[in-house]
């Protein structure tokens, strides 16, 4: 466990900050309920939650706290384990007032666990402890973590340096962060973890790194959460040496039979497997003439009676010239709706398309009423400006999650589709691409790791409002002091949308720099696939901009349900956030706004830029509040983000103009540089 103190704040404790309480008062008053800690046993999780409270109480109250087994004192806090814990879920809470102490109750050991963290964090936001009692009980059943981390050490999408996980070394050493990473987790109630690439190395089938995985798992068993892989789904042929992968073939159920039996003998809490099959470039099932239902219930049907699913994603695409890929997981999937093993939940990106700044909710949300569906959001900022952009994505989170897809009628939102509530599932997942890395302070940008918090709490409790989560996370994280941190909270929440109209306003998408996808580059037209190319998506010609997908055009809009389509089908009426995902808008259309579509484009490009800079006044009005280290290295990125803001302005209107044909509207003023200065610039980022 970290030091709860320390000179200057690198960020290695992210919010798991207990430093002491300035405040003699309320330390005081928080102190009388905290005189022990008193718990029955000190194995697994239970020892896990009373160690929390101890370290952190200590920290927070600056004195130490005993845990002690059994006794009738008052003025403490017991931690226990009771059936008679009235929660609709074992991971379920209570904190409670009971014969002068705090009781911390539920029904199993990882329900006190996390209730230990919620009273922790009751206390890092200065409430009071009268706002006792408390209850709360996850919405979702799996709560996890996907990490693209490679074998050679590397993260695909990764911008906090080199993987956490350092495979050459396990399973003989074990680094001590392994132990961090998994009580940051179960802090936010995560309780699982997929820990390789889901384009996968089939090593992880092999003993030799079955070992190396259950190194990991034993020591995230005591925080509650359970360790899944990728699988390469040629294992069989790679590993087994078989003749073929093929899922109905019965050496390869017998192979994978055996594999899963080897891997629980292992690992006897092993989450199971998520599947990346037959989509860009990677095996899968229709390498056969099978279908992925058919891979996804081999699988299943491998795990047996253990305790283990299969996750298998729904992102495939083929390169169609002539199509829309925003269509292809649909027109996969919908037909298979209902053939899946149970246990199978299928895995849907948010959007149709790849984690863009801005989507419409996959139409596989509101389409697949006879299967399980798992979230699957990305944390990690590959469209977002790496680590170099802060944005707060819980926004973004909950501009999906709150849709509603009419799946069984209104109401039908997509969180409710994916807790199961909609249709009575017992299996529910909520899964987010990590952002975590070697770096100091995991996540590379230190305003990053709010983004990590948000995700979690929210697979929690889905209902959370975006305002809460980063309240919440900016008095755990960097401080108390009201105006300061009123002024990074209103920053934080509005971060997205200004950086949404500094690269990509009104529904823009998928030009960003090719391969890399640093930057702007909406110019491109030529890649190895027409998918990959920029001048696919936004369709820009002299009339207009914008991807008709009504029926005149690629009719996407008829995967969704009639009620959804009414939303957006209509150029005259379909909100502006969505304008150009669905439609091809002339040039000289007047918007809402009285401002012409040229126009307004242009407006959002300039004051979104701008906004960079009330960020950095929002930043430094808080400086004195915030530890330096932390402050300077946050200003720093701003100033990136501010110069770049620009760069990606510059680069869009100058290139969208050479279609339009039309100035640069007042109070804006043309760009200083050229088309093919900007161009020059992209061009740097691509060179190898």
């Amino acid at each position: 466990m970290w030091s709860v103190a320390a000179n200057a704040d690198d960020g290695y404790r992210l919010w798991l900050k207990y430093d002491l309480i300035k405040d003699a008062g309320l330390r005081t008053a928080y102190a009388s309920q905290a005189g022990f800690i008193q718990v029955t046993g000190r194995s697994g999780i239970l020892a896990s939650a009373a160690g929390e409270l101890q370290a952190g109480l200590q920290g927070l109250l600056g004195k130490p706290v005993p845990v002690v087994s059994s006794g009738s004192k008052t003025g403490g806090i017991v931690l226990t384990v009771s059936q008679a814990v009235a929660l609709p879920n074992a991971e379920g809470y209570q904190l409670t007032q009971q014969g002068g102490n705090v009781v911390i109750s539920a029904k199993t050991e990882a329900g006190v666990l996390y209730g230990a963290f919620a009273l922790l964090r009751h206390l890092q936001t200065r409430q009071p402890l009268r706002n006792l009692p408390q209850s709360s009980s996850p919405k979702v059943r799996y709560r996890m973590l996907n990490h693209w981390d490679n074998v050679n050490g590397t993260i695909e999408r990764g911008y906090a340096g080199g993987t956490l996980w350092k495979w050459y070394e396990l399973p003989e050493t074990v680094d001590p962060r392994y132990r961090d990473y998994a009580r940051a987790n179960a802090s936010l109630g995560i309780n699982g973890s997929v820990l390789n690439n889901v384009n996968a190395s089939a090593r992880f089938m092999t003993a030799e790194y079955l070992q190396k995985v259950a190194a990991i798992a034993n020591v995230f068993r005591a925080y509650g959460i359970r360790v899944y892989l990728s699988v390469y789904f040629p294992a069989p042929k790679v590993v087994g040496g078989l003749k073929t992968s093929d899922p109905l073939d019965p050496q390869v159920k017998a192979w994978w039979t055996d594999k899963v039996a080897e891997i629980y003998k292992l690992i006897p809490d092993f989450g199971g497997f998520l599947v990346k099959a037959n989509s860009e470039g990677e095996p899968g099932p229709q390498d056969y003439g099978r279908t992925h239902a058919d891979g996804a219930n081999m699988l299943a049907e491998a795990l047996g009676d253990h305790d283990g699913i299969v996750l298998w994603r729904s992102f495939v695409y083929k390169a169609d010239p002539k199509g829309d890929r925003f269509k292809a997981a649909y027109e996969e999937f919908k037909p298979l709706d209902g053939q899946f093993h149970k246990k199978v939940i299928v895995q849907v990106k948010n959007g149709p398309i790849d984690f863009q700044v801005r989507e419409p909710f996959s139409p596989l949300f509101g389409a697949m009423d006879r299967t399980p569906l798992a979230m699957e959001f990305q944390i990690t900022q590959e469209y977002l400006g790496f680590a170099t952009h802060s944005v707060f994505e819980a926004p973004l989170f909950k501009e999906c999650l709150d849709s509603d897809t009419w799946q069984k009628g209104k109401g039908s939102t997509v969180a409710k589709v994916i807790d199961g509530s909609v249709g009575n599932y017992t299996l529910s997942a909520m899964a987010g691409v990590a952002n975590t890395g070697s770096d100091r302070n995991w996540t590379g940008n230190p305003m990053g790791q709010a983004n990590w918090y948000a995700f979690g709490r929210l697979t929690w409790d889905h209902t959370l409002a975006s305002e809460t989560l980063a309240r919440e996370w900016v008095n755990m994280t960097l401080t108390t002091e009201p105006k300061a941190a009123q002024a990074i909270t209103d920053m934080m929440l509005r971060s997205r949308e200004i950086y949404v109209d500094y690269t990509n306003p009104l529904g823009l998408h998928h030009i960003m720099g090719y391969g890399i996808h640093y930057g702007p580059e909406p110019w491109l037209d030529r890649a190895p696939r027409p998918d990959w190319r920029h001048t696919y998506y936004h369709r820009a010609d002299s009339i207009g901009v914008g991807f008709d997908r009504t029926a005149s055009g690629s009719n996407a809009l008829s995967q969704y349900k009639p009620e959804v389509q009414a939303q957006w089908n209509n150029p005259e009426s379909c909100p502006l956030p969505y304008l150009l995902w669905f439609h091809h808008v002339a040039w000289t259309k007047k918007l809402p706004t009285g401002r012409t579509l040229w126009d307004e484009i242009c407006t959002r490009y300039y004051t979104g830029a701008d906004a960079v800079g009330w960020m950095q006044q929002q930043w430094a009005q808080a400086k004195p509040a915030i530890d330096p280290e932390l402050y300077a290295d946050v200003a720093g990125r701003l100033a990136t983000q501010h110069r770049e803001a620009i760069w990606w302005r510059d680069a869009c209107v100058l290139y969208f103009q050479t279609f339009a044909k039309r100035p640069i509207p007042a109070p804006f003023r043309q760009p200083d540089r050229t088309l093919e200065d900007v161009k020059r610039l992209v061009d740097i980022y691509q060179m190898r």
